[in-house]
């Protein structure tokens, strides 16, 4: 029993292992994934980011660039250049807004359109081979953790 003014002698920490740190397990997830995806559409197709906008601006008649961001979890300086990019490629365009002039709108071009539908299944192959190590039962609680940590 330890009386005022005794010290106890701290309990010496785990060392720490990068390889069950979450940012390092979550990152090389993520590369596994976008590898699967690459192979999955082709390595002239849309990266796993513009893949997300462009689904995004599919679900939607017209974005600001702005909103597409906040819709796929970039930063304002990632989607500058994922917007830039897919209009160079023609997959989406950019409109005045015509209430307020100073707003710009996104929207998927018709060739961006039918890239989406010619792609979809693809995107969700990549998905489900990204989570084939796992059992369904797994692969839902996964998923179900993941959005709850986002």
């Amino acid at each position: 029993m330890c009386r005022a003014g005794c010290r106890t002698v701290p309990s010496r920490p785990e060392p720490y292992r990068l390889e069950a740190q979450i940012g390092h397990l979550l990152r090389r997830a993520h590369q596994r994934h976008v590898a699967i995806f690459i192979a999955e559409i082709g390595a002239d197709g849309p990266t796993p980011t513009q893949f997300a906008a462009l689904v995004k601006l599919g679900e939607s008649e017209e974005l600001s660039q702005n909103h597409l961001g906040r819709l796929t979890g970039m930063d304002p300086a990632t989607t500058k250049g994922v917007v830039t990019r897919l209009i160079e490629r023609g997959f989406i365009e950019r409109a005045q807004d015509p209430t307020d002039q100073r707003r710009v709108k996104l929207r998927l071009s018709g060739e961006g359109s039918a890239l989406v539908a010619r792609l979809i299944e693809r995107a969700r192959a990549a998905t489900a081979a990204t989570l084939a190590p796992l059992s369904s039962s797994e692969q839902h609680r996964l998923v179900s953790l993941l959005e709850r940590i986002i």
